[in-house]
């Protein structure tokens, strides 16, 4: 990853398609919040379309998708063609949820750069981000 530019990392948080369980983004984006990043969260039942807008505005580093509802295969990948689409390459795409290992393969294969299950503590997620950032 690139160095970022400002004090803070930008992260958004966002929970694509019908899903409405949004304790754990609520739940990372606060510990992502206290760990000293700057956090955006979207709320529930967004389009890749209002998330990558989103990213875009809010000119973020980290793009954070947190999917419930077994659409990963559909949502994950558009939204990263968007960013793509907006010159936001360098984006750092992350996806949280109930993902199988197959499925993981293929999103990480399709650029997302990082998948988080169930019971993943905070301070993976935490390191897994500085360590992108660092050096």
């Amino acid at each position: 990853m690139t160095q970022v530019n400002r004090n803070r990392i930008r992260v958004l948080i966002a929970k694509p398609g019908l899903d409405g369980h949004d304790r754990g983004a609520k739940v990372i984006a606060r510990a992502l919040r206290d760990a000293g990043f700057e956090v955006i969260y979207t709320g529930i039942r967004q389009t890749p379309q209002m998330i990558a807008e989103a990213a875009l505005q809010e000119d973020v580093d980290v793009v954070g998708l947190s999917i419930l509802s077994g659409a990963h295969m559909t949502l994950c990948p558009k939204v990263i063609e968007l960013l793509h689409a907006q010159g936001q390459e360098d984006a750092l795409v992350l996806v949280g949820g109930i993902i199988p290992d197959e499925d993981a393969a293929r999103l990480k294969a399709a650029g997302v750069h990082a998948v988080f299950g169930p019971g993943t503590a905070s301070a993976e997620i935490i390191s897994f981000i500085q360590d992108a950032f660092s050096a």
